[in-house]
């Protein structure tokens, strides 16, 4: 199984520290610090004044100083060591870091690279897929997806996804398969697992490969297994925003199968084995020692994060059920039998609305993005593609109605209840009570208000 790398893509181009395509960290008013917010300045208007008091500070989309903040002794000792020691790419922290990866997905080998991006190169590699054959990929995913297929020299054939969850659609996969089709990559979109058993049945009648693509979905789950060991390779991304995140570019590939261990472990270093001596042409996409120091550092608190994420999912849900925006917005749907990890909080805004939406949160200076405003199969690089020419209607209304909310651990319940007093304040509603501060009800048990969204503990 393998993952891709879901890196996120910023509109704007103010000067900042750039991710993996060279786009600055400070779109959506990220700030040098990691904390997005807006330039805009805040709105004083309001027609429900119950809501005027959600004025207050900026609520950025992703603040990752924060998370630093909380460990950063740890980490420059951590850095301090790989720096000492002078071993830098590969080595005692890598090897930590795989074994961690490993045990925690349950799987039997992990493997560290350059990038998610790389992660999903590598696995094709690895299955030697290439000129003359087919992968099917939604087409609502990152580009890192598609692009990996692209630059192996494969076709990316794109399939449609379900309205509910955004995820792969097994029915729409099964119409695209034909004798070329090679793999198939299920993208773990958002934190949350693909419906997987329709997968595997095709994968086993057709004799086709499985590529998890679980750049934003590392600790989610399947009936009970891990996304990690849902395939035959999976690829992971360690982009600061991820749910483990570190300070650049990094990423893993897990799988059971040693014989593909062994071929990835080649194919990250040129195909070199010992060393100049080379057995296979690879690529140079080796996982840097201080970004496995630094993700060591971080492991041990994942878990908690991870739960930190599903309290705040949970807390939305009761803030908008409170005050009837269930009945305006669409909420996240999280399907039977799934732990979501929640790497993002997607609701889809009705009738045309979504990006007077996001302008009227700027102006109250809360960060927000739309993941993806255009799906890759139209993307203007495969405008000549046979296979790009396809209809898929459900991938084109996500496009086009769905908003990304703020949902990372450290966010505090009066943010939240910013977020959706602003909103409220947009479909002109009645926002919910201000939470006490500090809050004195935790977890699930602070829900006042049923959900139908988030409503099976078993999915936990």
């Amino acid at each position: 199984m393998t993952f891709s790398c879901f890196l996120p893509t910023f509109a704007d181009q103010r000067p900042g520290v750039s991710n993996e395509v060279g786009l600055p960290l400070l779109a959506s008013g990220l700030s040098a610090k990691g904390v997005a917010m807006s330039d805009q300045p805040v709105r004083t208007t309001n027609s429900h004044p119950e809501n005027a008091s959600a004025i207050e500070a900026p609520v950025p989309l992703i603040d990752i100083h924060e998370q630093y903040l909380e460990l950063a002794e740890e980490i420059r000792e951590a850095i301090g060591r790989v720096c000492d020691s002078g071993r830098f790419v590969l080595g005692p922290d890598v090897e930590e870091l795989e074994a961690s990866i490993a045990d925690y997905c349950d799987a039997k080998y992990a493997l560290g690279c350059g990038s998610g991006s790389d992660a999903l190169i590598l696995a094709l590699l690895a299955l030697e897929i290439g000129s003359g054959d087919e992968v099917i990929l939604p087409s609502y995913t990152f580009f890192a997806t598609a692009g990996a297929v692209w630059q192996v020299g494969a076709t990316p054939v794109f399939c449609d996804i379900d309205p509910d969850t955004y995820l792969m659609d097994a029915e729409s996969v099964a119409a695209k398969v034909t004798s070329k089709t090679k793999a198939i990559i299920p993208v773990h979109l958002y934190g949350q697992c693909v419906e997987m058993e329709p997968l595997w049945r095709l994968a086993s009648e057709h004799h086709i490969a499985i590529i998890e693509d679980a750049a934003q979905a590392i600790g989610a789950e399947y009936r009970g297994r891990r996304a990690g060991v849902l395939g035959d390779i999976a690829c992971f991304s360690f982009y600061p925003t991820k749910n483990l995140g570190g300070f650049g570019d990094g990423g893993m590939i897990t799988t059971d199968d040693p014989i593909l261990a062994e071929r990835l472990r080649l194919l990250r270093v040129h195909g070199m084995k010992p060393r100049y001596y080379h057995k296979i042409v690879g690529i140079n996409s080796r996982l840097d020692s201080i970004q496995a120091a630094v993700l060591n550092i971080k492991m041990p608190h994942l878990e908690r994060w991870t739960r930190m994420r599903l309290t705040n999912a949970m807390r939305y849900q009761s803030l908008f059920f409170e005050c009837g925006l269930d009945q305006i917005l669409k909420l996240p749907e999280v399907a039977p039998d799934r732990r979501h990890v929640w790497n993002q909080y997607i609701v889809a805004v009705p009738d045309g609305k979504r990006d007077a939406l996001r302008a009227h949160l700027a102006k109250h200076k809360i960060g927000s993005e739309i993941y993806y405003p255009v799906p890759v199969h139209k993307q203007e690089c495969f405008n000549d593609l046979e296979t790009a020419q396809v209809d898929l209607p459900i991938t084109d209304e996500a496009a086009l109605s769905t908003i990304a909310l703020p949902i990372f651990p450290e966010l505090k319940p009066v943010q939240q209840w910013q977020v959706v007093s602003a909103i409220a304040e947009f479909f002109q509603v009645k926002a919910p009570t201000k939470p006490a501060v500090p809050e004195t009800l935790k977890g699930p048990n602070f829900l006042k208000f049923p959900t139908r969204a988030i409503s099976d503990k078993k999915t936990f």
